[in-house]
């Protein structure tokens, strides 16, 4: 990679400014000031910007976050903080969420800088499982599970809801397995069936479970298995 680009990418600048910044001698390769924009990057340089190391990305990254309430998915919002926050990661503004969670969604959120990795989330061809733990404000009807097996109607939309699974905990608290990514979808799905969701809490993508010891704000790298596991859809 050129020099050049590689610290735009790091800064978050345009490469017009990143070549200032290498002109103006701010820039080291292995401790030597390096002032050629075109300068060839070698996965073994060392690289530094006013004496502060930068790193190198090796390949595509995955991490799962524990999103808490009031934080939103996007990587920019002028109005709302983002998630990005817990990111203490070199260009975590490249980072993405596979599969959003709304501002007041608490749970897994899975973040990459793999397109095609995410793409096979959330795209609707590829059918990956979503589970969520719901909080409803009235007690769950006993025909529920049926309807949400069979398809519902939602507001506005000419198409019922592929075939959900409704586990039931108590009376007001139910597991919600999902297959579709519709704009809030769970929410508009009990209003179809008369009822209003109070917590939304989202467990599992595919076959990644959320970390028990993953706190509200925490994060960690996927593992091996984890990443290979969104390759084929869940069953």
């Amino acid at each position: 990679m050129r020099l050049d680009k590689f610290i735009a990418q790091q800064l978050g600048v345009s490469r017009a400014i990143a070549g200032r910044e290498i002109r103006a001698s701010r820039v080291t390769v292995d401790g030597d000031i390096v002032k050629e924009s075109a300068f060839k990057l070698q996965p073994e340089h060392q690289v530094e910007y006013d004496g502060n190391p930068l790193t190198q990305q090796n390949g595509p990254r995955y991490f799962m976050l524990n999103k808490p309430e009031g934080y939103v998915c996007s990587t920019d919002d002028p109005d709302h903080p983002t998630i990005l926050y817990f990111l203490d990661e070199p260009v975590a503004h490249k980072l993405h969420a596979a599969g959003r969670l709304d501002i007041d969604t608490t749970g897994l959120v899975l973040m990459t800088d793999d397109g095609q990795w995410s793409h096979r989330i959330t795209s609707p061809r590829h059918h990956c499982e979503k589970t969520y733990y719901v909080t409803l404000e009235t007690p769950v009807s006993d025909d529920t599970a049926t309807q949400f097996a069979k398809g519902v109607q939602l507001h506005n939309e000419k198409d019922l809801t592929k075939p959900a699974v409704l586990e039931v905990v108590t009376p007001t608290e139910v597991r919600l397995t999902i297959s579709e990514g519709r704009y809030h979808q769970v929410k508009r799905m009990f209003a179809a069936v008369g009822n209003r969701v109070v917590g939304l809490h989202r467990e599992r993508i595919g076959a990644i479970v959320l970390d028990p010891d993953l706190a509200p704000g925490e994060y960690r790298p996927l593992t091996e298995e984890e990443i290979a596991s969104i390759a084929t859809p869940s069953r």
